[in-house]
């Protein structure tokens, strides 16, 4: 497993909010992406994260607009292409430290033949999905994850079908991260992401994301009684704010059949659903087998194939 960098060598400045400004953001009024980007920035610096050691990594959405506003390495990319892009780095730069940001459209639509395989391989980043359960950058339609029965631009009756289920779909893939918060809850999404960096593979961060604009009504931040916090000496921590009005669940994120019994039930939470810190790495494996394969002379390479 490769050292994630923070300082660069002794004397070198701290990093700072200025340091990892670019330019202001350009969302709605209250939208929920605020709180992720502040939760991410205020990791970047906890842990001390270089700038210029750090790339972020989007596709193309209201979530995806993140890379701009981080003085970092990155890249606005293709529309549910970010993870090609990000295993591109990872193979390249397996020193950088990496996190993508996915909407619940750029991830679970065009996206999830490359959210399948980026969970398979298992390479080494910080998946932020962002989901505020529309499709809010083309103007409320109907996306992967909008409530049954939601009217939106393009089902005004209310969406057709029951939306798919984030986590039950990642954990189904076989992820080897699997966790949730929410954007209004600052601490725990911090920690959250915390966990996600530490974890050796692909670290899968569902996030439930206010989208004020179009569906004001979605998520109740201001009450505590819809949602539970996970809990165990290997998970992560609840809010502190909160610990006292949520109800607190105590779950082994090793056990995943709990999970799936967790993430499939009508009630909200937020914690580790399911760690397994041993899967095999892509990147690590391909780059094994680089280095210990034996020379031979470039000149040779194609010989096997003469007729």
């Amino acid at each position: 497993m490769t050292t994630p960098n923070t300082t660069t060598g002794a004397g070198t400045p701290p990093v700072t909010t200025k340091d990892l400004f670019a330019e202001n953001p350009r969302w709605c009024a209250g939208c929920g992406d605020f709180g992720i980007l502040a939760s991410l920035k205020k990791f970047l610096i906890e842990r001390q994260l270089r700038p210029e050691m750090t790339v972020n990594i989007s596709g193309i959405g209201c979530s995806s607009r993140a890379p701009n506003y981080f003085n970092t390495y990155g890249a606005h990319s293709i529309h549910g292409r970010a993870i090609p892009v990000a295993l591109g780095v990872a193979l390249a730069r397996p020193d950088l430290n990496l996190f993508v940001h996915s909407g619940d459209g750029d991830a679970m639509s065009i996206g999830g033949n490359h959210l399948l395989h980026g969970i398979n391989k298992n390479f080494k980043c910080v998946f932020l999905m962002y989901d505020n359960e529309i499709y809010a950058l083309t103007k409320n339609q109907t996306s992967p994850t909008t409530r049954k029965g939601h009217p939106t631009f393009t089902q005004p009756q209310g969406s057709f079908l029951n939306p798919l289920n984030p986590l039950t779909v990642v954990l189904g893939l076989g992820a080897s991260f699997v966790a949730s918060s929410a954007d209004w809850i600052p601490d725990h999404l911090t920690d959250t992401i915390k966990a996600g960096f530490d974890h050796p593979g692909f670290a899968f961060i569902h996030i439930a994301q206010r989208c004020t604009h179009f569906d004001a009504g979605n998520f109740d931040h201001k009450t505590s009684d819809w949602f539970s916090f996970l809990k165990h000496a290997n998970g992560i921590e609840p809010d502190k704010r909160l610990a006292n009005k949520a109800e607190l669940v105590n779950h082994d994120p090793s056990d995943m059949g709990t999970a799936f019994k967790l993430a499939a039930s009508d009630r909200r939470y937020f914690g580790l659903f399911y760690q397994d810190r041993n899967k095999p790495r892509y990147d690590q494996v391909l780059r094994d087998l680089v280095a210990n394969a034996p020379k031979k002379d470039r000149a040779k390479l194609l010989d096997a194939y003469n007729i």
